[in-house]
């Protein structure tokens, strides 16, 4: 099997909550998948930052993984987010994703108290231990607390049979480089900053995980196609095009501007949890004109 499993755009679904009780809303999930892949996402990866992963209940938490996976129904690839402090229950929920049918899990570790190096080796061994899909290793300080080298990246996929990938957040573009260097460009690294996207693809990303074609679908897709065709002029033509509102997703916080998004598109997804609060009039308003401008 190809250690490059997917490539292109890799979207995040966010999570939608009812209105009544603040409880997932499955079927409002459903039709949002169906949007991205129509759209034409190239894998989808639920349970990640703008899902609200850390939000949900454990409970909540393995429906959503379940119903992501069976609505995707394997028209595309489906890459399911692992995150928690603890290794036992990071274990759990990877079994609970291949079990119900993932193509891959995205495994962020977080710290309480800070990891050392030999136990984030060792959180990312007993997860692939224990399951036989592939895993991507997630780097993203600002959301994780750890801050994981590329050393230790290309040491943790060389040295554990099914970590095959890695997804970088940290939003420098060196490091990208210094893994590729580091493993003879051998190991498939995906983009995880929206800022860097072009610079990405330019250094040899193989996709580009990003909550952005919730709002504006064609876009990440025209960069994409122009890069892998070469065509640096339209790639940076696309990219400047959308950086301003790839940035006011990002500084807005992914949750709580995607769903925004959402709602000013014409589709509600409900609100993010709290404490997470929605996106207050002034930065609707920025965002409505920063999609108008795409989207027409």
């Amino acid at each position: 099997m190809s250690k490059t499993l997917f490539k292109g755009i890799i979207s995040y679904p966010i999570t939608p909550f009812l209105a009544e009780d603040n409880g997932v809303d499955i079927k409002t999930l459903g039709q949002l998948i169906d949007r991205l892949i129509q759209d034409g996402s190239h894998a989808i990866a639920p349970l990640g930052s703008t899902g609200e992963s850390a939000y949900l209940n454990d409970e909540e938490w393995s429906t959503v993984a379940e119903a992501s996976v069976k609505q995707v129904a394997k028209r595309v690839p489906t890459v399911v987010g692992i995150s928690d402090l603890t290794t036992q229950n990071a274990v759990r929920r990877a079994k609970f994703a291949e079990k119900v049918g993932a193509d891959a899990v995205m495994v962020l570790p977080i710290s309480y108290w800070k990891l050392t190096e030999r136990e984030i080796f060792q959180h990312y061994a007993a997860i692939s231990e224990a399951i036989g899909i592939p895993v991507m290793l997630y780097n993203n300080p600002a959301t994780s607390g750890l801050d994981l080298s590329p050393e230790l990246i290309v040491r943790i996929i060389k040295e554990i049979d099914n970590v095959t990938m890695v997804k970088e957040s940290s939003g420098d573009i060196q490091r990208m480089h210094r893994i590729f260097q580091l493993s003879n460009e051998e190991i498939p690294f995906y983009n995880g900053s929206n800022p860097l996207a072009l610079e990405a693809f330019a250094a040899g990303a193989a996709g580009w995980c990003t909550a952005a074609p919730n709002l504006i679908p064609a876009w990440p897709l025209k960069l994409y196609e122009a890069s892998l065709a070469g065509d640096l002029k339209q790639a940076r033509e696309v990219f400047y095009k959308q950086l301003p509102l790839l940035q006011f997703i990002l500084k807005g916080g992914l949750p709580t501007t995607i769903k925004a998004g959402l709602q000013l598109r014409g589709f509600d997804a409900g609100v993010p949890r709290k404490p997470l609060l929605p996106l207050d009039s002034a930065g609707q308003n920025e965002l409505a004109a920063l999609i108008k401008q795409l989207n027409g």
